[in-house]
C-alpha cells in the first residue's frame, strides 16, 4: 500500500471470496465428441477488439419541452452547458471508471457516449470513433451493449425467460439454439443468479419478485450475454451491497482482461471495487478533470496540491476535492476550473489529447457484429426478421398468459358485468316499453366493449412502451416486429371476452332468439372489441406517458359515442358537424345490432302503439338495411387505420428518440 492508502498490485491479485470464471464466448460441453468440439470451436466469437475515443463532446439543455402529437413548446429559459468539450479514449483490456460528484456529468457523459437517455439534451458538438472510424448509434450498438442505471423488465417473465430471449434475438445468428442455451446456463452460473432462475422478476405493486440486487445482476447478465466487443455501465453496483459490488466489477474485470473495452460509471466504490479499475476518468462541472492509470491519479493530486491521505479511499478524496460543496459554491468552481485547466496543459492532459488525435487519423475497421443491408451500413439487428418474430411472439404470449390483469382479473370482470348487466335487463319482452330497454342494452353493449377494452389496452400497452424502446435501440428487434407480436399475443384474450360477455349477457336480455342473430351479435362484439383495442394502441403510440393517454381518452370517446345513433339522432345532427358520425363506431356497430334485431320482429301491442313492428324501430332511428354491409366494411377499415397510425405513431416515436 503507498502512502495514498492505495493499493496498486495486491488487491489485484488477491482472490475474493467469490472469483467469477472466464465467462465463455459460445457456452462449454461437458461431451469429448470430437465432432461437436469441432462444431464449438468454429463457433466461437473471435477475439475482436475496439479502442474506443470521443473528441469535443459539448451537451447543453435543450430549450425545448416534451413534445405531444410532435408539437413542441419553445421555453424561455435559457439553455445550460452540461459538458464541456469534453474528449477521451478507452483501449482493448481497459476498464475504465467514470467518476464524478454529483451534478458533474459522468452520466450525461456516458449517455452522450451511447446516444441514449438524452431527452431534454442538445449535443452541439463531438463525435465518437470505434478503431478510428467515426460511429453513429446504429453502428455503436451493432458492437456493444449497455448496461443501464434503472432496470426495465417485463415483470412476468422468469429471470431465464428473460434471458433465454436475449439470447435468441441478440447472440449471432449463425450460433444453435443448444449453444447460446448453455451460455445462458453460464451466465447464470456466474453472475449468481441460479437460486432465482425460475423466479419471476417482478411488478412493483403488483407481483412479487426477485430482489433489486438480482435485478441489477440480471440487467448485467443480459449485456455479458452476448459477448460485446464494447460494453458500456452506468452504476452497474448501484443497489448491490459491497459484496456483490464486487463481484459484478471482478465480472467486468475478466471481460476486459479478455481484449474487452469497458467503460463504467461508478459512484462511491469500496476501496478493493476501486482498485480492479486500470483507469479512472473524473469529470467535474462537467469538464475533464483527469484521464489517465490510477496510480498516476494519486502522483497529479500529490502534483497539484491535493494529496490523497493515508489509509483513506482514493476514490472519495477525488470526488471530494473536485466536489461543489454548499455555500462555497464560488471557492469551489475556481478550485475546479484551476484542476481542470492544470489537467488540460499536463502531459497527462496532452497525452489525451495525443492519443485522440491518433485515433482519428489511423482509421482502422469495426467488427461487423451487426448485418450488412447491402448498401453498406451496418444494421444493428443480429436476428433476421423471421427470428426476431419467433422469439418476440414467445415471449409476448408469455407476458400475456401470465400476467394477472389480463387473465384472471379481466375474465372475472367480463364475467361480473355481464352477469350484473343481464339482471338489470332480464328478461326483456317484445313491446312497447320493451323496446326502448332492448335498445338501451344493445347501446350499452358497444359501450362496454369500448370502456373495458379501450383502457385495459392502454394500461398494459403505455407501460410497456419504455420497454420496447430501450430493447429496441439496444438492436433487440425491429419496430414492426415488435407491433405485429404485441397484436398476435392478445388476439386470443381479445376473442375469447367478448365471446364470453355476449354468451351470457344476450340470453339473459332476452334478445332475438334466432341462432343466426346471435352469431351476428357476437361477430359485431368481435369486431367493436377489435376496432376499439386499434385506437387504444393508437392513442398509447401517440401520447408520451399513460397519464396523458389516460386523461385524452374520454374526450375523444364521448364525442364519438354520442354519434352513435342512441343519444342522437342522426336528422338532428347538424351539417356542420354530420362528418363526425362517420368516425363513430358506435354508429356502425349500432344500426347492425339494431337491424339485427329488430328485422323481420312483429311487437306485443294493445291500444295505442308508436311501434308496431321491428321495421318501425329501424325507421325511428333513421336505420338503413341497405347500410348493413357498408358498416362492417367501416369497422374493419377503422380496424386496420387506427393500428396502422398507431405503428406510425410509433416509428415516429422512435425516430424521435433517435433524434
Amino acid at each position: 500500500m503507498n502512502n495514498h492508502g492505495f493499493d496498486t498490485s495486491e488487491d489485484r491479485t488477491e482472490e475474493p471470496p467469490f472469483q467469477p470464471r472466464a465467462l465463455p464466448l459460445t457456452g462449454t460441453s461437458s461431451k469429448s465428441d470430437a465432432g461437436k468440439r469441432c462444431r464449438t470451436t468454429s463457433l466461437t466469437v473471435q477475439s475482436e477488439q475496439i479502442t474506443f475515443s470521443w473528441e469535443g463532446i459539448t451537451v447543453q439543455t435543450s430549450t425545448s419541452s416534451n413534445s405531444c402529437f410532435g408539437l413542441k413548446h419553445r421555453s424561455v429559459s435559457q439553455s445550460k452547458k452540461i459538458l464541456k468539450n469534453v474528449s477521451g479514449f478507452v483501449k482493448p483490456g481497459q476498464l475504465v471508471a467514470i467518476m464524478g460528484a454529483s451534478g458533474a456529468g459522468k452520466s450525461t457523459l456516458i449517455n452522450s457516449l451511447t446516444y441514449r437517455n438524452l431527452n431534454g439534451l442538445e449535443i452541439t458538438s463531438g463525435t465518437r470513433f470505434a478503431n478510428g472510424v467515426v460511429v453513429n448509434p446504429n453502428t455503436l450498438t451493432a458492437v456493444s451493449g449497455y448496461v443501464q442505471q434503472d432496470d426495465l423488465f417485463i415483470g412476468t417473465l422468469s429471470v431465464r425467460e428473460q434471458l433465454e430471449f436475449q439470447a435468441l434475438v441478440r447472440m449471432e445468428t449463425h450460433i444453435p439454439k443448444a449453444i447460446r442455451m448453455e451460455k445462458v446456463d453460464a451466465v447464470i452460473q456466474e453472475l449468481g443468479l441460479d437460486k432465482c432462475q425460475n423466479q419471476y422478476i417482478g411488478v412493483p405493486g403488483k407481483l412479487d419478485g426477485i430482489s433489486g440486487g438480482e435485478m441489477k445482476r440480471l440487467a448485467f447478465a443480459c449485456e455479458v450475454l452476448t459477448n460485446p466487443a464494447l460494453l458500456f455501465c452506468d452504476e452497474p453496483t448501484s443497489g448491490l451491497d459491497s459484496y456483490m459490488a464486487q463481484n459484478v466489477v471482478q465480472v467486468l474485470r475478466a471481460l476486459a482482461a479478455k481484449g474487452k473495452t469497458i467503460v463504467c460509471t461508478i459512484h462511491q466504490p469500496s476501496s478493493q471495487v476501486f482498485a480492479l479499475f486500470d483507469r479512472i476518468l473524473l469529470m467535474a462541472e462537467g469538464r475533464l478533470a483527469y484521464l489517465g492509470d490510477l496510480p498516476k491519479a494519486a502522483l497529479f493530486f500529490d502534483r497539484i496540491g491535493h494529496p490523497c491521505p493515508g489509509l483513506y479511499n482514493p476514490a472519495d478524496h477525488y470526488v471530494h476535492v473536485l466536489a461543489v460543496a454548499p455555500g462555497k459554491e464560488e471557492e469551489c468552481r475556481a478550485k475546479v476550473k484551476e484542476i481542470c485547466e492544470i489537467f488540460e496543459n499536463s502531459l497527462e492532459g496532452q497525452n489525451v489529447f495525443n492519443e485522440v488525435q491518433h485515433q482519428k487519423n489511423h482509421v482502422g475497421s469495426i467488427p461487423n457484429f451487426g448485418s450488412n443491408n447491402g448498401s453498406g451500413k451496418i444494421s444493428p439487428y443480429r436476428a433476421s426478421w423471421y427470428e426476431q418474430f419467433k422469439a418476440l411472439l414467445w415471449r409476448s404470449w408469455l407476458s400475456v398468459i401470465k400476467n394477472p390483469s389480463v387473465t384472471k382479473v379481466r375474465f372475472a370482470q367480463t364475467l361480473l358485468i355481464s352477469l350484473v348487466l343481464g339482471l338489470i335487463y332480464l328478461n326483456q319482452e317484445l313491446s312497447q316499453e320493451g323496446v326502448m330497454n332492448i335498445n338501451g342494452a344493445l347501446f350499452l353493449l358497444l359501450t362496454n366493449m369500448t370502456f373495458m377494452n379501450l383502457f385495459t389496452v392502454m394500461n398494459v400497452f403505455s407501460l410497456e412502451l419504455p420497454i420496447f424502446l430501450r430493447e429496441h435501440f439496444n438492436g433487440m428487434y425491429r419496430v414492426d416486429v415488435y407491433y405485429i407480436c404485441k397484436q398476435l399475443a392478445e388476439l386470443p384474450i381479445f376473442l375469447a371476452f367478448p365471446i364470453l360477455f355476449v354468451s351470457i349477457y344476450y340470453w339473459m336480455v332476452g334478445l332475438n332468439p334466432l341462432a343466426g342473430r346471435f352469431f351476428v351479435t357476437m361477430a359485431i362484439a368481435t369486431l367493436i372489441t377489435q376496432v376499439v383495442i386499434s385506437f387504444g394502441y393508437f392513442i398509447s403510440c401517440v401520447t408520451p406517458n399513460l397519464s396523458v393517454a389516460l386523461a385524452l381518452a374520454p374526450p375523444l370517446i364521448i364525442p364519438i359515442m354520442l354519434f352513435g345513433g342512441f343519444f342522437l339522432n342522426f336528422e338532428a345532427i347538424p351539417e356542420w358537424l354530420g362528418w363526425l358520425q362517420y368516425l363513430s363506431w358506435f354508429k356502425y356497430g349500432n344500426e347492425i345490432l339494431v337491424i339485427n334485431q329488430w328485422k323481420g320482429i312483429t311487437l306485443n301491442c294493445t291500444g295505442h302503439c308508436n311501434f308496431e313492428t321491428g321495421q318501425d324501430v329501424i325507421d325511428f332511428y333513421n336505420f338503413d338495411e341497405s347500410n348493413y354491409g357498408f358498416d362492417i366494411a367501416m369497422l374493419v377499415v377503422m380496424t386496420i387505420l387506427f393500428r396502422v397510425l398507431g405503428f406510425l405513431a410509433l416509428l415516429a416515436r422512435t425516430y424521435q428518440k433517435q433524434k
